[in-house]
């Protein structure tokens, strides 16, 4: 591809290409876009930012796309039917897929680093544009969500940093085996469970990937990405791991409901007291493999940590909406059996009865996921606790419906647990305020869906107008 032809976006909206957009335009490629959301008038403050940057947006009824010259990079949710599909083959425009698109940028930086693992990438990502920027490494950054460190009046939707430093960071996606593409200096390995590969093919798609990296920053903590550290050579890794021994290892946890501290440790001795001002054991983690990377690329330790204590975290990353009445709302990215896991277990180190609305992400997923997923809300709901499922996000396309969540609520059900399925996500969150008492907690999951941010807000608003 050459790098300077206009760019054309199906799909621009999405989480994933929204910043890669926003980087190609801030180097001064021309991109344009459409977006399903867009032509249903959905988060229209999303296309309004784009709006504002100069790209523009289009139908996506094919009028956007008009040359040969053009590069249409698609989604992984576009089918090939789309009328800017059909019409990118019509008119011979060259097509590639985000991933592509994004590893040609990341292998010729100079300085690539690249966040992998089934958990926690957005954040470690986040964390790491939070240490190189303010430490003046100014780096270019690409991530799945909004660094609220980088929220701005001209930048209300930050997922993507443009720098003229060396460092190209970015989360990495194994879910379509993508993972394979990139070629990273530095590589980073949070976790690895099931999600929708087998594990063995993440344990092949993750070792390869640390491997490949002149250094590899690895949690150990993490049974399936400590078998996969002890196949990198002594001399390329370095580890972490909460109370348990590694090169950097974190002690003596102290959670608040918002954030939480704890003692670090480098190589066995004690270094000082961190707080962190967002919340759980699994930041900890996250705060460990960001330190992990700022060390191996000789940012001083006492640097890195000052900025991670000033990191405010994500959008939709357990983003507390407010409180009414008694009740906090809080809207969070859970989808998958690890992430949900992480936030009920921050949310039950301290009292009060949870009241989840999860909508998953897809069918597929929940076909893949269903056995882990039933398993972990039975161990992690706590008795008072009410599971609501909405149905998956559809975003249009053809799909198999072979598990709804109805099953999955069939099965979380028949474990004792408090569940219930209510097909309307506004009835279900309707369902959830009326019962919502003082003292409780509103949890909001899921992915692949702005408008829950919306729901999220629109729960706490209905609170506040009946107390």
């Amino acid at each position: 591809m050459d790098m300077r032809k206009p760019c054309f976006f199906v799909g621009i909206g999405g989480s994933g290409m929204m910043p890669l957009a926003m980087i190609l335009h801030a180097r001064g490629v021309p991109v344009a876009g459409s977006d399903r959301a867009l032509d249903a008038g959905r988060v229209p403050a999303k296309f309004d930012a784009l709006r504002d940057r100069g790209i523009d947006l289009y139908p996506q009824d094919g009028s956007g796309i008009t040359s040969p010259d053009q590069v249409v990079i698609a989604s992984a949710a576009v089918e090939d039917s789309v009328p800017d599909m059909v019409k990118a083959r019509e008119v011979g425009a060259e097509r590639m897929t985000r991933p592509e698109l994004l590893s040609r940028l990341f292998n010729d930086a100079v300085l690539p680093i690249g966040v992998a693992g089934t958990s926690g990438k957005s954040t470690v990502t986040g964390m790491i544009a939070r240490i190189f920027h303010s430490v003046g490494r100014d780096p270019t950054v690409m991530n799945g969500a909004v660094m609220k460190n980088f929220v701005a009046d001209d930048a209300p939707f930050a997922s993507a940093l443009v720098g003229k430093g060396d460092a190209f960071v970015s989360e990495v996606d194994e879910s379509d085996g993508s993972i394979a593409l990139y070629n990273p200096k530095i590589a980073v390995l949070n976790n690895v469970s099931h999600d929708h590969k087998s594990m063995e093919e993440l344990r092949a798609l993750f070792g390869d990937f640390v491997r490949r990296a002149d250094a590899a920053v690895i949690n150990i903590g993490d049974a399936e990405a400590a078998a996969i550290a002890m196949t990198v050579d002594r001399e390329q890794r370095l580890t972490f791991a909460v109370d348990r021994e590694a090169n950097l290892t974190a002690r003596h946890l102290k959670p608040d409901p918002f954030g939480i501290a704890f003692d670090l440790y480098i190589a066995g001795d004690f270094r000082r007291r961190v707080t962190l001002a967002v919340p759980g054991a699994h930041n900890v983690a996250n705060a460990l493999a960001a330190l992990g990377v700022a060390l191996s690329t000789s940012i001083p330790p006492g640097r890195a940590l000052d900025a991670l204590e000033g990191f405010t975290g994500l959008k939709r990353r357990f983003e507390r909406v407010g409180e009414a009445g008694g009740i906090a709302v809080i809207d969070d990215f859970g989808h998958n059996p690890d992430k949900i896991a992480a936030t009920l277990d921050t949310c039950h180190a301290f009292p009060g009865r949870l009241l989840i609305l999860f909508q998953p992400h897809g069918f597929g997923p929940l076909k893949v996921m269903r056995r882990d997923l039933v398993a972990m809300f039975a161990k992690k709901l706590a008795k008072g606790d009410e599971l609501v499922l909405c149905d998956p996000v559809y975003q249009g396309g053809t799909v198999s419906r072979d598990v709804t969540s109805a099953d999955i609520v069939a099965d979380v059900a028949a474990t004792g647990c408090n569940a219930r399925h209510i097909p309307d996500r506004a009835a279900a969150a309707a369902h959830l305020v009326a019962t919502a008492k003082p003292g409780d907690r509103i949890l909001v999951m899921g992915a692949r869906d702005d408008t829950l941010s919306l729901l999220a807000k629109d729960m706490l608003e209905s609170i506040a107008a009946r107390s």
